[in-house]
């Protein structure tokens, strides 16, 4: 316990504040803690969302396709309303992103009323490529250290990093 803990503080201790941690929730894959208003995942089922309630979560937001294999956008909408959340689609393309989905989503992850927020897509690439538009548009990181993080979160795709950079380059930070 303590090694493991001394490895924590190890990694987190340059940066100045908790970094990422991977966690688990049932019904989901690739689930990261990012910080107090924030919990991503890939794939994430039904299942998810009584625990997400009885873990404070406020909102689901899905950045998946509606025509994505094994997404059932009404049925996943249906379940997170019954177990008290709000659900919020942001359909999300990771080979050709429109801008108007960072800006939805950007408004949906700022607004204080869905947070804290579970956010998720398939597989957390996309997931990873919005709160790293967050991250530079909003909380001011740069490049270097939003794509950090959004590595450790699951960011894989170029295009999608591109992307990132690309929006926000486009959109700088308003003081």
């Amino acid at each position: 316990m303590l090694s493991t803990l001394l490895v924590v503080i190890s990694l987190t201790a340059g940066l100045g504040q908790q970094g990422p941690a991977k966690t688990t929730l049932p019904g989901a894959t690739n689930v990261t803690r990012v910080d107090a208003v924030l919990m991503c995942g890939g794939a994430t089922t039904t299942e998810a969302f009584p625990s997400l309630k009885k873990e404070g979560f406020v909102s689901v937001i899905n950045l998946r396709q509606a025509d994505e294999a094994g997404a059932d956008i009404p049925g996943s909408r249906s379940a997170a309303e019954t177990a008290g959340l709000r659900y919020i689609h942001i359909p999300v393309n990771g080979r050709n992103p429109d801008p108007a989905s960072a800006d939805a989503f950007l408004a949906a992850v700022t607004d204080k009323k869905n947070q804290p927020a579970y956010v998720h897509c398939a597989s957390a690439n996309r997931v990873a490529a919005m709160w790293m538009i967050k991250r530079m548009v909003v909380d001011g990181w740069d490049a270097a250290r939003a794509t950090e993080e959004a590595t450790a979160i699951g960011l894989t795709s170029a295009p999608l990093t591109q992307f990132a950079l690309d929006y926000a380059a486009k959109h700088p930070r308003k003081q």
